[in-house]
């Protein structure tokens, strides 16, 4: 098992956090605008060295990968990020394919069994169970989508705006200026909603109740991707930084960070075994961590397919699925003899 030294990590969870305002940063930092960054994708990968862990099948490029457990099925944004498919686990059954008409930005998690995915124009929802689909319309390019407890849903766009909807489609909140300038991920935990800012490199909190901006946090040096857990805490990867990075949700604070040694990229939570499973592209690996210590402890390293961009978890069994970009598979190990 490889892991960074103690002293490192130790360096790294004392490191400084800067606070931001809600209209940009503190006054001992520059402007919003000066520190904004280009998002970079992910960390290209060689060729797979080793063989991956578990079982691997054949399968198209994937953009972003989830599970879900009351279905039993695997959901990927396939073919340039234009189509869904429908994977179930029972091998014998058929995939199912939805066209899109576009390319979507993401690929989440909604209620009832059923996934969300931004469009520009609309978010679209469709039933994991029958693939039926429903758009809900709204008027920007859609990045991010969330549902929320009450049964709306919140929906993030490109210049940073967010929109939360009813059922029946209407406005009835929205949170937009200060320095959210796109909101890249949306995360519904029990003690509220945050939005991820890439280019911001940053955390909001927001204040549905009276559609205002909380409070800001730098996320590194260039936040990547955004999962939350039951616990209300955020998961980040910091891929520029080569970080993991923890926060508790909506009284924003930084908890843990920690360098992971290299570009991190996809994350997935398990909640049966506490552990966040991050990949690492530029090695073709993946990591997991427990997070109930002061900072991550890594549990255990697997070489994964090449171009691990996606990673979901099965919570019934902790299962872990990676998805390909570059069309090298699609992975599966399980939980046992790990």
């Amino acid at each position: 098992m490889r892991t960074p030294s103690a002293r490192a990590a130790i360096a790294s969870a004392l490191a400084v956090i800067t606070v931001l305002s809600a209209s940009g940063c503190s006054s001992d930092d520059e402007n919003a605008d000066e520190i904004s960054v280009e998002p970079q994708p992910p960390a290209q990968s060689p060729a797979t060295a080793v063989t991956p862990a578990g079982i691997v099948s054949d399968f198209a490029p994937v953009s972003a990968l989830t599970f879900d457990p009351v279905t039993r099925t695997l959901v990927a944004l396939t073919d340039s990020s234009t189509s869904v498919s429908l994977v179930r686990s029972d091998a014998s059954a058929e995939t199912r394919v939805i066209d899109l008409g576009s390319a979507g930005a993401e690929l989440v998690a909604g209620r009832d069994s059923t996934v969300l995915v931004p469009l520009n124009g609309s978010v679209a929802r469709i039933d994991v169970t029958d693939g039926q689909r429903t758009d809900l319309a709204v008027e920007s390019n859609a990045l991010s989508a969330a549902d929320l407890p009450d049964g709306s849903t919140a929906v993030g766009d490109d210049t940073g705006t967010i929109r939360v909807l009813d059922a029946s489609g209407q406005v009835t909140t929205t949170v937009s200026g200060g320095s959210v300038t796109s909101a890249d991920a949306l995360a519904s935990t029990p003690k509220g909603v945050s939005v991820l800012d890439r280019r911001q490199t940053s955390v909001t909190d927001l204040n549905l109740d009276d559609g205002t901006l909380g409070v800001a946090l730098r996320a590194g040096e260039g936040a990547a991707e955004m999962t939350s857990d039951q616990f209300g805490r955020l998961l980040v990867t910091d891929s520029t930084g080569t970080e993991l990075l923890v926060f508790t949700s909506h009284d924003l604070l930084m908890r843990q960070r920690f360098p992971v040694g290299s570009k991190p990229w996809a994350i997935a939570y398990d909640e049966q075994s506490g552990v966040a499973w991050v990949t690492l592209p530029a090695l073709n690996e993946v990591v997991g961590y427990t997070l109930d210590t002061g900072i991550p402890v890594e549990t255990e390293r697997l070489a994964t397919v090449r171009q691990p961009d996606s990673i979901a978890v099965d919570d019934n069994t902790g299962d872990l699925y990676i998805a390909s970009a570059t069309g090298d598979g699609l992975q599966r190990i399980p939980s046992a003899g790990r």
